[in-house]
């Protein structure tokens, strides 16, 4: 069992995480550590991907909380190790074994993107985390977390970040969301690449979980997982990812409420969970098949609170035979 959880800011009492918001006082942390809590207990998967991670011990905590064990609860980054300042982390939590564990912040070479106004773009915002897991029957799956940079207009601003132009204006409004979408496109673009590299020619099986900040058809998401190459190219199979919501096997019960996330009133899902051929039941290649998959979002009906995550989370079931 496999999910995914944007967590909305987790932050232990006093920390400052954003200059315009107010950290969380012990009151606060105690109930959005508990609901957490409640989530990952409902949830109950053996591998779960984390975004908005800013404390390890915020996060242990709200395992804790769960009453769950997991053998490692990992979030490289926001356990004061170093790192880029301002952004928090992505994290990881299993019952399995863990062969491995890389944080990358550096897109390959050669994959920097200049960004108007702004200059090269070369790292991701959020470092992409890669584990390789041992599943029960001895097989490594390569888990990669991933949260890329947000559709969130990247406005000019001085060292103090303080906006150098007016955010009012609907020019400077355009201009700043092309750098933020380039921004996107430039992290997209590098985690193909360790996509590729990880897949092509192995395998090994692959999922990739996390917050793309795009729906599983936009150009973004597409530029990552490339499904579309298979059409007139076979043997791209081999290096391709499929959103597990669109291959689980015919029996799953599909409804129509499978979405993560309300942008702007609208209802899409940025949350998502990708699976290697090895788990497309039709491929010759498969050891299993995406069972089923569920998204969790009833409390997004609840009303904005920032103790629960603004985000759904979403749980997928793979089968091995």
């Amino acid at each position: 069992m496999l999910a995914t959880m944007n967590l909305l800011n987790l932050a232990r009492p006093g920390r400052i995480f954003y200059p315009n918001e107010e950290p969380y006082e012990d009151g606060d942390y105690r109930r959005k550590t508990i609901w957490i809590g409640l989530q990952l207990r409902r949830l109950n998967a053996d591998v779960v991907a984390v975004q908005e991670v800013w404390d390890l011990s915020a996060l242990k905590d709200a395992v804790a909380a769960s009453r769950l064990r997991y053998a490692h609860v990992l979030a490289p980054g926001a356990d004061g190790s170093g790192g880029a300042e301002g952004t928090p982390r992505v994290g990881l939590m299993t019952r399995l074994d863990v062969e491995d564990l890389e944080s990358i912040a550096d897109f390959p070479p050669g994959h920097a993107v200049a960004v108007p106004e702004i200059g090269e773009h070369g790292a991701f915002e959020r470092p992409v985390l890669h584990a390789k897991v041992l599943l029960r029957n001895g097989l490594r799956l390569h888990v990669l977390v991933a949260h890329l940079k947000s559709k969130r207009p990247k406005l000019l601003r001085d060292p103090n970040g303080e906006p150098l132009e007016d955010p009012d204006d609907p020019r400077v409004q355009t201009r700043a969301a092309l750098r933020a979408h380039v921004m996107r496109c430039a992290e997209a673009a590098a985690l193909r690449h360790l996509v590729v590299q990880q897949l092509a020619g192995t395998r090994e099986p692959m999922v990739l979980m996390g917050d793309l900040n795009d729906g599983p058809l936009a150009a973004t998401t597409q530029m990552i997982t490339a499904p579309h190459n298979v059409a007139w190219n076979r043997a791209a199979l081999d290096a391709a990812l499929f959103h597990a919501y669109d291959v689980q096997v015919a029996s799953a019960i599909r409804r129509d409420v499978g979405y993560s996330h309300i942008y702007q009133g609208i209802p899409d899902t940025p949350d998502q969970i990708w699976v290697s051929e090895e788990f497309v039941a039709a491929s010759r290649f498969a050891i299993g098949d995406v069972a089923r998959v569920e998204y969790f979002n009833d409390h997004l009906n609840d009303g904005r609170d920032r103790t629960r995550s603004d985000h759904g989370f979403v749980r997928a079931l793979l089968r091995l035979r």
